[in-house]
């Protein structure tokens, strides 16, 4: 089979197209033909040494993906599935024609549902989740009517995780705001199903949010924690909730104590790896009913542009997420 491997953490040069034998399933595990390979921030960081220093010799790399099971389980054998941190922990990613992972990451995937679908679903979607479902008095699972009366802000609601929030908080009832740097990025959040929008760098964000929400935001989903944080608190009601999963342009966030504790604000930060398991398992229990329900779908008329990229080209797709591409990268792995 075709691989994409790399031996050493460096620039996406280090990503090497190989032949490689067909993986074996472990017991618990399933085998999947892999159609389409989604590229995360997280999959380069990793790449890279960023994130971590790489615990194997070889690494087939990404954590989502979409295809079909073909090896071990009978009952499952020509099943469609999305899958989910198949790399974490683990040498098989989804660049690959093939790639093992344990059954309850092979998650079935509606026969309506495309593989590019499928592919942009994992990191995203359940980032979202968790961050949709860690306020103090709100709900732990998702469903219609689960946000009904909940104002959740989408910060960078132009990006992949921004899109997956717009998306699952609509679908659970809130009425959803997102903030974008710009008039394509509005578009996009609209056709994600957004109800308002606010350019951050024009007028008064924080007077024009409150006009929307009088009595504050109930969730932000936050990508830049330190540049927004004073936007976040300025629209954010008693006791509500910051819920951050990225910090884009830095490491450092600097808090005024006081201005928090009279809020009572909760800043929750969150990763999927160590998330714990039962909150990955009901993430992916929603993620999966939304799906059935069409509310996750992609594509540039649904907010979500795609940027494709073939196999061979792997260190290319890497470079598009490196360099901020707006919307979803996906590698075509089989037809």
């Amino acid at each position: 089979m075709k691989a994409i491997i790399y031996r050493d953490n460096g620039g996406p040069d280090v990503l090497q197209l190989v032949e490689r034998d067909r993986p074996t399933p472990a017991p618990g595990e399933v085998r999947v033909r892999v159609a389409v390979s989604g590229v995360n921030p997280t999959d380069w960081q990793a790449r890279s040494g960023v994130a971590h220093r790489k615990q194997f010799s070889e690494i087939t790399p990404h954590l989502d993906g979409a295809g079909v099971i073909d090896a071990v389980d009978p009952s499952r054998v020509g099943q469609r599935v999305w899958l989910f941190m198949a790399a974490a922990g683990r040498p098989t990613g989804t660049a690959a024609e093939f790639t093992v992972v344990p059954a309850d990451q092979a998650v079935p995937l509606p026969d309506e549902a495309g593989f590019d679908v499928g592919a942009s679903l994992g990191v995203p979607a359940l980032t979202a989740h968790r961050a949709l479902t860690v306020a103090e008095d709100g709900p732990r699972r998702l469903h219609p009517g689960a946000l009904d009366g909940t104002v959740v802000l989408a910060a960078g609601g132009a990006g992949a995780v921004g899109h997956a929030v717009i998306q699952l908080a609509r679908w659970a009832g809130a009425t959803v705001i997102g903030t974008v740097s710009g008039p394509q990025k509005a578009k996009l959040a609209i056709a994600a199903g957004a109800h308002h929008v606010i350019n951050y760098r024009e007028g008064d964000p924080a007077a024009a949010i409150r006009a929307i929400a009088p009595a504050g935001v109930d969730i932000v989903a936050e990508v830049a924690l330190g540049a927004n944080l004073p936007l976040d608190l300025a629209v954010l009601r008693t006791r509500g909730t910051i819920a951050t999963y990225a910090n884009q342009g830095g490491q450092a966030v600097e808090l005024n104590v006081g201005q928090n504790m009279v809020l009572n604000t909760r800043l929750q930060f969150l990763v999927l790896y160590t998330a714990g398991p039962q909150a990955r398992a009901a993430a992916v229990e929603d993620v999966a009913a939304a799906i059935r329900d069409g509310a996750l779908p992609v594509g540039e008329e649904h907010g979500l542009p795609l940027h494709r990229f073939p196999l061979h080209r792997t260190a290319d797709a890497h470079r598009a997420v490196e360099t901020g591409a707006v919307g979803k990268v996906l590698v075509d792995v089989t037809p």
